[in-house]
């Protein structure tokens, strides 16, 4: 007794028959001529029978394997054979699967019924005529008049069927003798090539490369003309086929999954691991554009990006064994993979080509020091990293992004930073433009697009910007020796979220922002023209991680986010209720105070002291005095100013 017995000869019998011999030990095919037993040898373990069978050959067939059910894989146009095998299976009590391949309507299309039909139709009109209905028909089209001038047929490339077609005249440029798949644009180049005007079809649906030769037709302005109209008929599609024997024989095999970072787009540039990988698999993850790539109808689609939704995909199609998830770029750059290795922990892992390293090598330039920020749905320090780091490479997420980016580098003095943009990396439509920053301010890009930015001339690096650099009004500012000593005591890291409480014209802000360029700094102020002082100085320097909070504290600092660092430069008697909140948040906060008047200072010692007592945390006072010069006639006389003390409260772990 056989597991199963596959009336295979189209492509969908194959799959279902390597599907079927990968799980049970015992399967049979049927073919009904050599060639499509040639394309069945290479599956391990099955039995083949070659050759035609009436009703009573599959009969005896029937007898002879004693199947567990018979899955009827013909062509939908083998309407006699399916019409057979049914009512075999139906008087040996055999269970009948049949497998039907995806149809629909073609547009343009001319439907007649029968080749002689069609080869009438064509004869009343002019121009080329493409023929790929095989060649077992072909003798109906020497009816049109100048059939060797106008026709050229596509068939198989065996030397029998070459012989046919010679023999009734079809041969040289009008004999294309080549094994499919074919893609829509090698259809449309056979088209352009024979200069064609009709397209002769029959509708053998998706596997059968119908819907390519439909889009093909279209772009070219050809005329379908679709020979005969399947019978309607009851079946399963092949998803829903393997789905239905996995139950019947209870399969339950192990999937295996792959995350296949696929570059830029284009075939040519994936690694030999991952074209491999997508070649074997049977089921294919990822967004339509990726998916379009690689569909040539040998495997099952499924469209999904997000994490749950490809989870959803995988779970549903528990009959397909190796699937392939299609990321674009490389997978461990801005990709998916990062929330999907989590989900799928034992799934094979194949790098692409970056759109970094891709860019980077048309332009040409190296990237080791180059850093890395994507804007895909969140806003980013461009500037901030950009001073510290000298060059960036930034991807893109909307159309009006790059004219953003450059017009926050020309407000904050960064105009002339030189910038290279790529756009549709990969694809025909590439394109790639440079300039400064500042000639971009206009330019709206495709949404598939990166830039690289480079400072020509090193940033200083340094805090303690100079004073006259800020814009002041009439606020008091802490000045630059004091902010170098602020910075100093607060011992701030790169990805810091900081409060400045009572930030006044925002040069402590600021210096904060550039320190900790990957990290947030909070400027908390009351006082209205300070508050516009801020913005003023936050837009100057580029700080694009600065963000001011109007309002008084402590009140307006209850929705924001936990600091790891808290610079308070002016309390308005609010320092308890300050420091209490910010230890609620962060217990473990680093908090800076500087103090000028006696009573600020006394407050701030007895504060501090009281957290050393409370909070087994340390406390460390700096008292500072500057003094510059100043010319009073000839002479430089030092000046000094107000003595300013610092206190700094951390854990002691620190």
């Amino acid at each position: 007794m056989r597991d199963a017995l596959v009336f295979a000869g189209t492509i969908e019998g194959r799959k279902i028959t390597e599907y079927l011999c990968s799980s049970l030990g015992e399967v049979t095919a049927s073919v009904a001529t050599e060639y499509g037993g040639e394309i069945l040898t290479v599956i391990n373990g099955l039995k083949i029978i070659h050759g035609k069978l009436d009703f009573q050959g599959i009969c005896e067939l029937l007898k002879r394997e004693s199947p567990k059910i018979v899955v009827d894989a013909t062509h939908i146009y083998a309407c006699e054979v399916t019409e057979n095998v049914k009512r075999a299976c139906e008087s040996r009590k055999i269970p009948y699967l049949r497998i039907l391949r995806d149809t629909r309507a073609a547009e343009n299309a001319v439907y007649v019924d029968s080749v002689k039909e069609g080869a009438a139709y064509l004869d009343a009109r002019e121009g080329n005529i493409f023929i790929t209905t095989g060649s077992k028909e072909l003798g109906e089209y020497t009816a049109i008049q100048n059939y060797k001038e106008r026709c050229y047929a596509r068939v198989l490339s065996l030397p029998q069927v070459v012989n046919t077609c010679d023999a009734l005249g079809f041969r040289g440029s009008h004999l294309i003798a080549m094994q499919g798949p074919f893609s829509k644009e090698m259809n449309v180049a056979m088209l352009k090539q024979v200069k064609a005007s009709y397209l002769v079809t029959k509708e053998s649906g998706a596997a059968g490369g119908f819907e390519e030769k439909c889009e093909a037709a279209r772009e070219c302005g050809v005329t379908l003309v679709v020979i005969g109209k399947p019978k309607a008929e009851e079946g399963m599609s092949l998803e829903q086929g393997k789905k239905y024997l996995a139950e019947f024989f209870g399969i339950s095999a192990k999937q295996e999954i792959a995350l296949i970072g696929i570059g830029m787009g284009n075939r040519d540039l994936l690694t030999e691991e991952a074209l491999q990988w997508i070649k074997e698999s049977d089921l294919l993850i990822g967004a339509k554009r990726m998916t379009d790539l690689f569909d040539d109808g040998e495997r099952e689609v499924c469209h999904a990006y997000l994490g749950d939704e490809i989870n959803q995909c995988f779970t549903s199609h528990s009959h397909c064994r190796k699937a392939a998830v299609l990321l674009s770029g490389d997978v461990g750059f801005f990709s998916g993979a990062k929330k999907l290795i989590p989900i799928f922990p034992d799934a094979r892992v194949m790098p692409g080509i970056s759109s970094l390293s891709y860019f980077c090598s048309k332009i040409p330039c190296s990237w080791e020091d180059v850093s890395c920020v994507s804007l895909h749905g969140k806003k980013d320090n461009v500037t901030g990293i950009l001073r510290e780091r000298g060059r960036v490479f930034v991807i893109l997420g909307r159309s009006d992004d790059l004219q953003g980016l450059c017009q926050r580098l020309k407000d904050c003095g960064l105009g002339d930073v030189w910038v290279s943009v790529g756009e549709n990396l990969g694809y025909p439509e590439e394109k790639i433009t440079k300039g400064k920053a500042e000639g971009f301010l206009d330019i709206h890009t495709s949404t598939l697009s990166v830039c690289l930015l480079e400072l020509r001339e090193e940033a200083v690096c340094t805090c303690g910007i100079g004073d006259e650099a800020f814009i002041r009004g009439n606020v008091p500012m802490t000045k630059e020796e004091i902010r170098s000593i602020i910075l100093s005591k607060m011992k701030l890291k790169r990805k810091a979220v900081v409060y400045d409480i009572g930030a006044g014209t925002g040069s402590v802000s600021v210096e904060l922002a550039r320190t900790a360029f990957l990290g947030e700094v909070y400027a908390i102020e009351e006082k209205p023209e300070a508050v516009e002082l801020i913005l003023k100085n936050q837009k100057r320097f580029g700080t694009e991680n600065l963000f001011v909070v109007p309002g008084r504290a402590p009140e307006v600092m209850e929705d924001l986010p936990a600091p790891s660092h808290v610079f308070i430069g002016g309390s308005r008697g609010n320092l308890k209720e300050m420091i209490q909140m910010v230890l609620n948040k962060n217990p473990k906060v680093r908090i800076v105070v500087s103090a000028v008047s006696l009573e600020t200072i006394g407050e701030a010692f007895g504060q501090m002291k009281d957290l050393e007592e409370k909070c087994r945390r340390k406390t460390e006072v700096t008292a500072v005095s500057v003094a510059k010069s100043k010319m009073l006639g000839e002479y430089h006389m030092m000046m000094g100013g107000n003595p300013v003390y610092l206190f700094a409260s951390f854990v002691l772990e620190e």
